[in-house]
C-alpha cells in the first residue's frame, strides 16, 4: 500500500482539502489525522471492519479500547445515554480540548472492537481545526487512537506516522506539530466519584475548580480488562530501555560516569538544567519547572533517541503538579517502572 501524505493548512476550511480523507474513511479506511494532542489514525467508529484496520496498522492489542472522537456535541446522543449532568459541566467547560468522557453506551451503536466488550465507551471533541473540520464534513463518530505503532512513542508530527505508518495505511493528513504532545486526559463518570483513568493535559486541579472531588486510579494489572487506552501495557517506549532517576545532577553524573564504565553510550532527556553533564547525547525538555514545554518536547525527545546508537536513556523525573502528572505517568509506561540506581 502506498502512503499518501497531503498537507493541509490548520487554518483553512477549504472543502477540497478533505474530500481524499472523507472518502476513504467513508469506504471503511484508516486516515491519519492531527489533534492539539497528538496525531491520531481513525476509522469509522460503526464499521467493525474499518476500526480492525487501526488494530492491524499499529499492531494493537485488541482488549485496548479506542477513543470516539465527534465534530459536535449533538453526535454523542446516538451512542450514549443516561449521561451524569458533570459530565454535561466538562463538556460545556473542556469541549473542544483534550479531555475523553467514559460514558454509558448505547447498545447496538458502535462497533464492538471500538470499546473491546465494555458497556462504555469514551469520547471526546479535539480541539484542533483539521480535526474539527475532517469530523464536520464526515458527520460521523471517528475512533482514534494514536497514530504510532503500538507501544512505541505517540507521533506529534507527521512524519512520525510515516516512519511508523508508512505502507499500513493510505492517507495523513498533515497539520504540522501537535501542540500539547500528550494524549487527553481520560476520566471515567460511570464511576460512583469521577475517576482519571489518564492524566492529560486537563489536570485534576482544572477538573477539580469545575465539578468538585476527582479521584485518581491507578494503571490496571496484566490481568484486568482496561477501561481506557494507556491503562494496561507497557507504552511510549523507544528502542533503548527507559530508566527512571533521581532529579539530581550529581545523582545524574554517577550514573553517566557509571554507565560509561561499562563501555555503553547514554542519552539524558531532561531539562536544560542538565544539558552540562557529559552523556553522549542530550535532548532537552526546555526549562528547568515549565511543564507545558516538557509535555510538548517529550515524544520528539524519545523519538530522536532511536536515531542515534544508545544503550541507556537516563530521565530524571519531574514534579507531579499539574501536567506533570500526565508526564511522569507516559514516562512511568516508557520505563515499564525501571529506575537507574546508583
Amino acid at each position: 500500500m502506498k502512503t499518501t501524505i497531503t498537507i493541509v493548512d490548520n487554518l483553512s476550511t477549504n472543502k477540497s482539502s478533505y474530500t481524499q480523507a472523507v472518502d476513504l474513511l467513508t469506504r471503511g479506511e484508516v486516515v491519519a489525522f492531527p489533534t492539539e494532542t497528538v496525531y491520531g489514525l481513525g476509522a469509522i467508529a460503526t464499521s467493525e471492519e474499518a476500526v480492525a484496520k487501526i488494530f492491524e496498522a499499529k499492531g494493537r492489542p485488541q482488549d485496548n479500547p479506542l477513543i470516539v472522537h465527534i465534530g459536535s456535541k449533538e453526535e454523542i446522543s446516538a451512542f450514549t445515554h443516561d449521561i451524569p449532568k458533570l459530565a454535561e459541566v466538562c463538556m460545556d467547560m473542556f469541549w473542544p480540548g483534550p479531555l475523553t468522557l467514559i460514558l454509558p453506551l448505547k447498545s447496538d451503536t458502535l462497533a464492538k472492537n471500538v470499546t473491546a466488550g465494555l458497556e462504555t465507551v469514551g469520547v471526546r471533541m479535539p480541539e484542533h481545526s483539521v480535526a474539527l473540520e475532517l469530523l464536520k464534513q464526515l458527520k460521523q463518530p471517528v475512533a482514534a487512537p494514536s497514530a504510532n505503532k503500538s507501544g512505541k512513542p505517540s507521533p506529534t508530527k507527521a512524519e512520525h506516522v510515516f516512519h511508523d505508518l508508512a505502507g499500513k495505511i493510505p492517507l495523513i493528513l498533515d497539520g504540522g506539530t501537535t501542540g500539547i504532545g500528550l494524549e487527553s486526559t481520560v476520566i471515567d463518570f460511570v464511576s460512583d466519584t469521577p475517576t482519571i483513568l489518564r492524566p492529560g493535559g486537563v489536570t485534576k486541579e482544572m477538573l477539580e475548580k469545575v465539578i468538585g472531588q476527582v479521584s485518581v486510579a491507578k494503571s490496571t494489572d496484566h490481568e484486568d480488562a482496561p477501561r481506557a487506552p494507556g491503562m494496561k501495557y507497557a507504552h511510549y517506549a523507544p528502542d533503548s530501555p527507559v530508566y527512571l532517576i533521581e532529579n539530581s545532577i550529581t545523582k545524574v553524573q554517577q550514573a553517566v560516569k557509571k554507565i560509561h564504565s561499562e563501555q555503553k553510550k547514554v542519552a539524558i532527556i531532561a531539562s536544560d538544567l542538565f544539558s552540562q553533564i557529559k552523556g553522549d547525547y542530550f535532548f532537552s525538555l526546555g526549562k528547568e519547572n515549565q511543564l507545558g514545554d516538557a509535555g510538548h518536547l517529550l515524544y520528539q525527545a524519545l523519538r530522536s533517541c532511536d536515531e542515534t546508537d544508545v544503550d541507556i536513556i537516563l530521565v530524571p523525573v519531574l514534579s507531579k503538579e499539574g501536567v506533570g502528572m500526565a508526564i511522569m505517568n507516559r514516562l512511568e509506561k516508557a520505563a515499564n517502572g525501571k529506575w537507574f540506581h546508583i
